[in-house]
């Protein structure tokens, strides 16, 4: 059952969403050459706690940090670490906070120095497909028609869907009802109504979609070592229409 919010829990998530968004450019920011992704956790914890909110990853199923940092091939989950970044590498930044009893989640990822022309439209694509998504979140559509425009972009464009990955519901916990995939079929699946908060994130890589755990058991990569990237914002239904909460 996926779970109806009032327009003040959802006022809640905008603020929260607000701040999230806030402190994701700031770590964007940071993102240069020779920094450790143990550097960047440290930072997002700090930011968390100065506008008075709560790391949702840090010991969520025993997650040891506050940021997911994946690197290249890494999709999601990542845990940070002392890896320098270097020229070429991607990185994809997850951060989830809780503010006053609601959570809110996004992702960006974030070129290192010089990429490849292949990982700079990887990123672009990335983007263009949650854009897309979002476009698609209207009252009375389904999360089928979200999911079917996504992956129709994305493998227009050459890129796969990581299928087994997905988008969720999010409130007072950090992943609830639905889940949100990245590819589907028109008018499939759950209808859009008023009052849902959720996340959409297209996760793209450049070879073959097969996933394996990392090395650290709570990362995931791909199995031959294809680039990924990924993008997410958490969006609310108001009465007002559809709004993008983790922006500023």
């Amino acid at each position: 059952m996926v779970p109806i919010k009032t327009s003040d829990e959802i006022k809640i998530m905008i603020e929260g969403g607000q701040i999230l968004a806030k402190i994701m450019k700031e770590l964007e920011k940071m993102v240069k050459i020779g920094i450790t992704t143990k550097e960047l956790d440290k930072a997002a914890e700090d930011l968390v706690f100065k506008y008075g909110g709560k790391c949702s990853f840090k010991d969520y199923q025993g997650f040891p940090a506050c940021l997911c940092t994946s690197i290249n091939e890494e999709i999601v989950h990542s845990v940070p670490s002392n890896r320098k970044l270097k020229n070429g590498d991607i990185i994809s930044l997850d951060l989830g906070i809780l503010f006053k009893g609601f959570h809110t989640d996004m992702a960006t990822t974030i070129p290192v120095g010089e990429i490849n022309p292949e990982n700079q439209r990887l990123i672009r694509a990335t983007k263009k497909a949650l854009k897309r998504g979002i476009k698609k979140v209207k009252i009375g559509n389904t999360f089928g028609d979200i999911g079917n425009t996504i992956q129709r972009y994305i493998e227009s464009q050459g890129f796969s869907v990581v299928k087994s990955l997905c988008g969720h519901g999010i409130g007072k916990e950090i992943h609830e009802d639905p889940q949100i995939p990245n590819y589907g079929k028109r008018r499939a699946g759950i209808k859009i109504t008023e009052g849902m908060v959720f996340c959409l994130e297209p996760m793209l890589v450049t070879g073959s979609p097969e996933i394996k755990k990392s090395k650290d058991g709570y990362g995931i990569v791909t199995i031959d070592g294809s680039f990924s990237a990924h993008f997410e914002h958490t969006i609310a239904i108001t009465k007002d229409g559809v709004k993008i909460l983790t922006v500023v």
